[in-house]
Parts: C-alpha cells; structure tokens; sequence
C-alpha cells in the first residue's frame, strides 16, 4: 500500500509540474489562440458593444479551432481589459482597449505602454435616420433589390449586414439576427484597402511617391530596393507565410508579436521586387508604418503620437460621415491597417462610394487624381488575380481551383473589383454600373459562399 501512495505522490507532483509548466510557459499555438480570444472579445465588447461571452462562443469558439472550446475570458470594464485562458489558467491572453485606436493584443504583458497610444477623436455625428444616405441613413428603397437581400441563399450564411448602393443612394440593406444598422463589424482585409487609401493621402501631401524606395535604413540592405508600388502590389517579394491553421508569420504578427510594423519589416528576401506575388499582411503593416513616419516627418510629433494617429479619422473618416469607423493599433502604436478596422455597414458602403467616385466626396477631393485607377490596375506578378492598390480583380473562389479566375460564370462586368477579408467580407465595387455591394458577416470559407451570385441578381433586377 505504501509503494503505490508513493507511486500516487509522484505521479501527482508530475502532473502538478506538467500544470506548472504550461501555465509558465504554454506552447505557441495556445498563446495564439489565447490572444486571439482576448482581442476578439476587447474590440466586440468596447467598440461594438456586444456581450463577451456571445463573441466567445459566436465569433471565436464556433468557427474556429476546436480547442478554442477550452476558452474561458475575463472582462474588466474599469481598466478596460480581457484576459483570456484555455482551462482558465493556459494561454495568458491579453488585450486592452484604448480611445481611438481600440484593443491591442499585449502579448508581453506591458500594459502600460500599449495604452499610451491613444487619442481623443473629433466627434463624427452619428448619420439621421431621417436624412437619405450618405449624408443620412435612410435608405431610398428598391423593392426589387431588397427582396434579393430577403434571400437567405443570396445573402449567404451567417449574414450580419449587406447594403446596395446605386447611383449614390443606398437602396437596400438587410441585417442579421442580433445586428443592426448601428453595429460596427470587423472588416478583417479589407482594412488593407483602407491602408491604400492613407497611402494616397500622403501621395498627394508630397510625401510619398510610387517609385520611392528606401524603407530600410542600410542601402546596401537588398530590401532597400522595394518601392512603395511593389508593397502596393502584394510583389515586394519579402517572405511572409499568411496560412492562418498553426503558428505562422501572420498569426505570429498578429497575436505574438507587440511591434507588428519591425516585426514584417525583419522578414528577409524570397524572391528579387517586383518577380513574384504574394498576398501578405506584413506587407500592408510595413505600408501603414510608411504613411505614419511620412505623415510624421518634418513635424515635432512621433509616427506613433496622437496626432498621426488620429490622421484616418480627421482626413478620411470625418470628411465621409463615417461616424463609426475605428482603425485599431497594435501594442506599439503601428496601425494594423492589415486587419483591424471596425465599421458599420454602411460606413463601409461609404468607403466604397469614394472609391467608385475616383476619391472625390461631395466635390471634395480626397485621394490624388487617377489613383483609385492606379489601384485598380492588375499587379503584373499576380496572374491577373490582384490590383496594384490592395484590391482584389477577382471575387471569392468558393470551389474554384486556386490561381483560376472564379467570376466568369456570374457574368459580371470586366471593370469589377473587390475588398476582400477573412470570414465572408466584402466590397463590390463597379464604376460601369455605379454599383456598391456590401455583404458582411461570419462565414468561413469552408461553407464556400460567393456573393458573386448576389452581386449578379443585384445587377440584373438594376436593369
């Protein structure tokens, strides 16, 4: 009996030791997965407004990896943080939320420095529910079009918003269950056409130019020959592994990483500028870094201070009324112009009206002149599937083979072009019919949705 209580003692430190150890130093892949939940639910709780434990189990847990069930988060409404932990105690997942620039990831514990990047935003009024879009919200409807948003099949699975923009008036929207036309919902990628567009904010103040190079400090660096149109173009030819099922280089950026801009910019050379394609979210961050230290340079301010951050709301979020728009930065002040934009839909459908309007917004014009054409142009290393202004030139693929063009069967107009992000999101965006289709939701790729056929019955009941 006293051989086994003792063989029950050690067995009992081991496991004691094996509990220690993940807690102290849990495994990459749980780390990822921790922060993943501790941001997810800060940015739905603080800038949406939604219950944590529905963004736990909705938007972290049901569509993801199944051992994100284990998934236990702690909200803090005082010092605006969540925690987040597999089993309650694996993981150390951390996020805090701050004013402007909504939740980081902390992924060091620093809390202290991650809050300093901050600002106080002008206040954007809040569209009239009496007043037609897009000065308003009141939408002029088409019950043709709207009774195509009425479709489920259309619309897609897990639909939480999708709006119809022609002619400049919004003439139909839908909303999913629990959301509504006041809800801010992540854009995941397609914040990285945001990023283009701050991009062309500085192009026109002078200070950035498309053949400007240079971006790292050493010249004799060969990363120092990539020029403001490659990173545009997805071709800069920087080795960046954007598979999101283990620890790879984007989920690493995104969730390991407090300096996510230094972190993209550390990645070496895989191929010359120019040669090759190759979609990347630590190209758009090192995009984001450039427009900061350009908007910073000559002035007193850093890239990181208040008053860079808070250039994409004064110089593009207020003049388009979009009242709800947040771009959140990371630990370290980067703007993650990659991923992390909240909006709601029809602020969304107002980035994509300036974008059919050649960058101009009531006479105004924002974005230099024949830019948005320029990002519309096919990036020549790209087989024809992406534009050199962060835009896509083909839609979803749902099951078509990879590096084949999926929008040929829906018949859509060859001056189409897309914003695209993870999870089912969407701009459709085309000059020749004066056409914006916005589809938001949760839908991960496996359910092979394509909002191509939604954009296709739009277009036919338009004419």
């Amino acid at each position: 009996m006293a051989k086994w209580l003792k063989l029950a003692a050690v067995a009992a430190v081991v496991l004691a030791g094996g509990v220690l150890a993940l807690a102290l130093h849990p495994p990459e892949l749980l780390r990822v997965g921790a922060n993943y939940g501790a941001k997810m639910v800060c940015s739905n709780v603080f800038i949406a407004g939604r219950d944590a434990q529905a963004v736990l189990a909705d938007d972290v847990q049901a569509p993801g990896h199944p051992i994100l069930k284990l998934l236990r988060v702690r909200v803090d409404q005082e010092r605006k943080l969540v925690r987040a932990d597999l089993l309650g105690f694996v993981g150390n997942g951390l996020a805090v939320y701050r004013p402007g620039t909504g939740c980081a990831v902390v992924p060091d514990g620093d809390v202290g420095t991650a809050a300093r990047y901050t600002y106080s935003p002008l206040k954007i009024w809040a569209p009239s529910a009496t007043v037609p879009w897009p000065t308003g919200s009141l939408p002029l409807a088409m019950p043709a079009v709207q009774a195509l948003l009425d479709q489920d099949a259309l619309a897609g699975p897990g639909m939480r918003g999708v709006a119809v923009v022609h002619h400049g008036r919004l003439v139909a929207q839908r909303y999913g269950d629990g959301f509504n036309v006041a809800t801010p919902l992540l854009g995941w990628s397609m914040t990285k056409t945001v990023t283009a567009a701050l991009v062309g904010i500085q192009i026109a103040d002078g200070k950035l130019a498309p053949r400007q190079s240079g971006f790292w400090p050493d010249a004799a660096d060969p990363r120092a020959a990539i020029t403001l149109a490659q990173l545009m173009a997805m071709s800069s030819g920087l080795q960046f592994n954007e598979g999101y099922g283990d620890v790879s280089d984007v989920t690493r950026m995104l969730y390991l990483e407090p300096d996510m801009a230094a972190y993209s910019a550390s990645r070496p050379l895989a191929q010359a500028p120019g040669s090759a394609w190759n979609y990347s979210s630590g190209t758009t961050l090192l995009l984001s870094r450039i427009w900061q230290r350009a908007a910073a340079a000559g002035g007193k301010q850093a890239p990181t201070s208040a008053a860079v951050l808070a250039l994409p709301h004064e110089r593009l979020f207020e003049p388009l009324g979009m009242s709800s728009a947040v771009m959140e930065a990371d630990a370290r002040g980067n703007l993650v112009g990659s991923s992390y934009m909240y909006a709601t839909t029809q602020d969304w459908a107002r980035f994509g009206q300036l974008l059919l309007q050649d960058g101009v917004w009531q006479g105004k014009r924002l974005l230099p002149e024949g830019f948005v054409a320029g990002m519309q142009l096919v990036a020549p290393a790209s087989g024809g599937q992406y534009g050199q202004g962060q835009v896509w030139r083909w839609g979803p693929s749902g099951t078509t083979p990879e590096g084949q063009d999926p929008d040929p069967p829906f018949k859509l107009p060859a001056d189409t072009y897309w914003l695209e992000g993870h999870d089912g999101q969407t701009i459709t965006v085309i000059p020749s019919k004066d056409l914006v289709v916005v589809r938001l939701g949760l839908t991960p790729d496996r359910l092979n949705y394509q909002p191509q056929a939604l954009v296709a019955a739009v277009i036919k009941a338009l004419e």
